[in-house]
């Protein structure tokens, strides 16, 4: 071979040995070619998703709601229930429970407000003469029970052995009934006889027996020892609930 040989063969060699070079550190610019991130690398830089190593969808559970109401006048109740989670993948769902228990239907009594009636068995009587007006007998009648009592009507005033009553002043009708509360008085006035003398049939009462509109036991109250003076014009008033009442006739 030839020297002239020889180097042209060395001269070739030697350029297609350059432009590999070349060609392997002209990647990025800097004479080193960048092949990213390795696969180990990759695969720790990935953020974990538990839905996707599960390979499931995480879902809310269901929820149950619950609504009642009682209408306690009726006695009937109401109730609403409501299914929840029934969507949920891996949720579980609860039934609405029953709501509103039922209202109790009333059953109250009503508790009568009349009182007792007055009479001989739940009251005192006493019978007072009086210097005015002249001729007059107070009765008084006083509650000695433990409720309420009501006096009504008059007095059914019985004197002696006369086989008939006194007649009521209309007059005197007062305008409510006499209700008297344990240790209250009523009263009513007696006309015993005309102050001038014009009455007829007149007698002297020792005694005094009263009785009640309402019927009951009747009371006794005493006279004064010589007794009182009656005559036809006798005469008695309706219970009042005050003493100036029964003695204004």
């Amino acid at each position: 071979m030839s020297a002239r040989t020889a180097r042209t063969r060395l001269l070739a060699a030697s350029t297609i040995a350059l432009t590999a070079f070349a060609l392997t550190a002209c990647g990025n610019g800097n004479g080193v070619r960048d092949e990213g991130p390795s696969a180990a690398a990759r695969s720790s830089a990935r953020p974990s998703d538990p839905a996707a190593d599960s390979g499931t969808t995480a879902k809310p559970a269901g929820t149950g709601t619950t609504t009642g109401s009682t209408n306690g006048s009726k006695g009937s109740g109401t109730t609403t229930g409501s299914t929840g989670g029934s969507a949920g993948k891996n949720g579980t769902g609860s039934t609405g429970g029953s709501g509103g228990s039922a209202g109790k239907t009333g059953t109250g009594t009503g508790t009568s407000t009349r009182n007792v009636a007055c009479d001989g068995a739940n009251t005192r009587t006493s019978a007072t003469v009086v210097s005015r007006p002249l001729n007059h007998l107070l009765l008084t009648v006083t509650n000695t029970g433990s409720k309420n009592c009501d006096l009504t009507g008059y007095p059914i005033a019985r004197f002696g052995e006369a086989q008939s009553v006194p007649p009521v002043a209309e007059e005197t009708h007062p305008q409510a009934v006499v209700t008297l509360a344990p240790g209250e008085s009523g009263y009513a006035g007696v006309l015993l006889s005309a102050a001038d003398g014009s009455g007829g049939n007149g007698y002297t009462a020792k005694t005094l027996e009263i009785g009640f509109a309402a019927q009951g036991r009747t009371a006794r109250p005493a006279l004064p020892a010589k007794g009182v003076y009656v005559d036809d014009k006798l005469t008695v008033t309706y219970w009042q609930q005050d003493l100036d009442d029964a003695l204004a006739y």
